[in-house]
């Protein structure tokens, strides 16, 4: 997968996995993007582990498993980014 697909793919598949998530990601465009090449390689490599990764026709399993990826990691790193951020520390 050459870059600039890993980044259009990122970029498409981490606007989805926000949109899906309930509530407001606090994270950049650029963040999305890179959770997304995160999520993306993950969701590869278990289709690949599973040995789905090469179908014939379209890989709907592997897309599937890219898209549960990239929200497990959206929201893992969301919350993150808030408390590296300092938006989620309690008030005293």
């Amino acid at each position: 997968m050459s870059w600039l697909w890993a980044i259009i793919v990122g970029l498409v598949l981490g606007v989805i996995a926000r949109a899906l998530l309930p509530g407001k990601q606090g994270i950049p465009l650029w963040l999305t993007v890179v959770f997304g090449i995160i999520g993306s390689i993950l969701g590869n490599a278990v289709a690949g582990w599973i040995g789905v990764a090469d179908t014939r026709g379209i890989d709907w399993i592997r897309h599937v498993l890219q898209l549960v990826g990239v929200v497990v990691v959206v929201a893992l790193g969301s919350p993150l980014w808030a408390t590296i951020r300092g938006r989620n520390r309690p008030r005293a």
